[in-house]
């Protein structure tokens, strides 16, 4: 019997499920699951459940040897724990970020900070940085209100590339709505065209 593959889903819409990188991950999911049926998938909220942004305690503790821990750094690595814990369960991540600002949430920066971590997800080594999380496909739902893909103006992406790199996640499948503030037809035509691109990406597993 083959391993149940599991997803892991992180959530960073101001608006929860009314979001429109929530519906496109939605959508995404349902595909996924019809095709790995009895599959688990991980959801990891950071507006319903908002992960304190860094601060000189916290990157302290995540940076301290378990040996001299305090009870509060203890509990503040038990929590980064956790969140490494779900991308290490993960055979396939989803992350939908919205752009805001033209930046992606400052949510999903929070528990990008949390989750990297040196001797954990990743090591230096004389040759330069070293990710310890490769091997699970990541596919990013980035949905914007303008027209920013390909151009200056948009620090999304390569932020997203550099930081997922860093961790060793190289597998990265872009997926974008793009001028969805624009007018309800524009909108209606991005998501179409973003609903296209995750059939094709769940027909070939690549998501």
């Amino acid at each position: 019997m083959p391993d149940m593959k599991t997803l892991l889903h992180v959530r960073s819409s101001l608006f929860g499920d009314q979001g429109q990188s929530a519906v496109l991950a939605a959508d995404l999911i349902s595909q996924w699951q019809a095709r790995n049926p009895g599959a688990r998938v991980i959801v990891r909220d950071l507006i319903a459940t908002p992960l304190p942004h860094l601060d000189a305690e916290r990157f302290a503790a995540l940076n301290s040897k378990p040996e001299v821990r305090t009870h509060s750094q203890q509990r503040i690595v038990a929590e980064s724990d956790a969140l490494i814990a779900e991308l290490r369960e993960a055979d396939q991540i989803v992350l939908a970020a919205p752009m805001y600002n033209f930046a992606i949430p400052s949510q999903l920066k929070s528990w990008f900070d949390h989750i990297a971590r040196a001797g954990v997800t990743f090591r230096y080594t004389e040759s330069g940085a070293e990710g310890l999380l490769g091997g699970r496909p990541v596919t990013v739902l980035a949905t914007r209100g303008g027209f920013y893909a390909g151009t200056p103006a948009d620090s999304q992406t390569p932020w997203l590339a550099t930081m997922l790199g860093f961790l060793g996640l190289t597998e990265v499948t872009f997926i974008y709505a793009e001028g969805i503030a624009v007018s309800a037809d524009r909108k209606a035509e991005a998501l179409r065209e973003a609903r296209a691109q995750i059939a094709a990406a769940v027909g070939h597993e690549a998501v």
